[in-house]
């Protein structure tokens, strides 16, 4: 411990998050463990995915930004609501430019197209929501070196592993989904680890600019809750949903408690 408490904090970040980005991957290899999954089986994976989604936007993002708010002075409703917004009209926007101008050329079947256009939603929807995680643990780190209040070292480390332990199932919220959709185990799990690469680049970015990026944390903390919610509600919801209802409710709240338990128990 001494040891990692003399290294500088931008070296910490990385290390940690480096740890949050492996136990992502990790969640992601679940898809290797599956073979000849039935069709009412991944829905209600797909179901989880949401459940997953859902409770790791309000306890791992709404939250922070609200908390956050009253720290910095801000109001405790203006930014974050901006940001959730913004976020959910990220989704729509992109889903309404990949309709009109991305997938003209791949093929004529409208199937096709729609499960290409989800799966890029989904991995899309879970790094942006990766982004400000890493981003929260960059600024850990570096505050606790700075002496902000509330930040220290164990409390840097403490948050790096509580992220660490939920990206585990936000890594097989986005591989397996993929499988479901007809995506192969390799790619599936591909796709699965690298929405987590990007916080070990935010983690490292957020320990050098400590102070200027923890100004606009809220509003990326709920940018990255509304784009979440956005692709929630416009596909994974009424995908998994469609064939077996039942299954993919009961998908949705075991997603959303476990994620809920992760958050609050490590919090």
């Amino acid at each position: 411990m001494q040891f990692f408490g003399d290294l500088n904090p931008v070296i910490q970040a990385l290390i940690a998050t480096l740890f949050t980005y492996f136990v992502t991957a990790l969640g992601a290899s679940l898809v290797f463990f599956f073979k000849g999954v039935k069709r009412q089986i991944l829905d209600a994976m797909l179901g989880f995915a949401a459940g997953v989604m859902i409770a790791a936007s309000f306890w791992s993002l709404i939250v922070p930004s609200i908390e956050l708010c009253k720290d910095l002075g801000y109001s405790i409703w203006l930014m974050p609501a901006l940001g959730f917004v913004s976020g959910g009209l990220f989704i729509v926007a992109a889903s309404i430019l990949m309709d009109k101008y991305s997938f003209t050329t791949i093929s004529k079947d409208s199937n096709k197209l729609s499960t290409i256009k989800r799966s890029i939603l989904l991995v899309v929807a879970v790094t942006v929501h990766n982004i400000p995680e890493g981003f929260a643990v960059g600024i850990a780190f570096g505050g606790s070196k700075l002496g902000l209040e509330g930040l220290s070292l164990l409390s840097a480390i403490s948050l790096a592993i509580g992220i660490g332990l939920q990206n585990f199932p936000e890594g097989a919220a986005v591989s397996l989904p993929l499988y479901r959709e007809g995506f192969s185990k390799k790619k599936s799990f591909m796709y699965g680890q690298l929405s987590g690469v990007v916080e070990p680049i935010a983690g490292v970015i957020g320990a050098i600019s400590v102070f200027s990026i923890r100004a606009f944390l809220p509003f990326m903390f709920t940018f990255a809750a509304g784009a979440m919610i956005g692709i929630v509600a416009a596909e994974l919801i009424p995908e998994s949903a469609h064939k077996s209802k039942n299954l993919a409710t009961v998908g949705v709240i075991l997603g959303f408690t476990i994620m809920m338990i992760l958050d609050v128990a490590l919090s």
